[in-house]
């Protein structure tokens, strides 16, 4: 799958598109964990927390990414229980270190390949691990998405990929 030229965008804050954006980001943020959740231990498997952060952050910037980053997880939190105040903090800087790596590499390579969303995905993943493993002092539970998470991770790089460069073309 090679790389084609996206037209990207770096939206403002200021402007409404921003959080038109956002809000859309957002619902897929809590619609995606709600349907996998069905699935035993599927939040842990699909890490569907993220999926729609790494399309946001991608294609239309850090900032709708970043927004879309902080929002998901707390209210998904606060309307489902999930995640989890126990690891919220952990997925929150996972999420913004997703957003700001997406923002960055599309921003610098103005493309979407598989091997460009894998260098974002394994970026957020490892920092996001190494963070957690110095916060808990709990090697085997920092590194949980590597165990269980391959198939998100997968998911995130092949079915963004297809999402930024076949089905969003504005």
């Amino acid at each position: 799958m090679q790389a084609t030229t996206l037209q990207l965008y770096s939206l403002r804050y200021s402007q409404q598109k921003t959080y038109w954006l956002t809000v859309a980001f957002i619902a897929g943020n809590i619609l995606l964990p709600q349907m996998v959740h069905f699935i035993p231990r599927g939040g842990l498997i699909w890490l569907p927390i993220y999926f729609f952060t790494l399309i946001g952050s991608y294609k239309y910037g850090v900032r709708v990414g970043l927004l879309t980053a902080i929002l998901s997880p707390v209210v998904n939190s606060l309307m489902f229980g999930m995640p989890s105040e126990v690891v919220l903090p952990f997925i929150l800087v996972k999420s913004c270190l997703l957003a700001v790596t997406a923002g960055y590499v599309a921003h610098r390579f103005k493309s979407a390949s598989v091997l460009l969303l894998g260098g974002v995905v394994l970026t957020y993943q490892l920092i996001g691990t190494a963070v957690e493993w110095i916060v808990l002092g709990d090697f085997v539970a920092a590194v949980q998405d590597f165990r269980l998470g391959i198939p998100g991770m997968l998911l995130q790089i092949y079915g963004g990929y297809f999402i930024i460069n076949n089905l969003i073309r504005k």
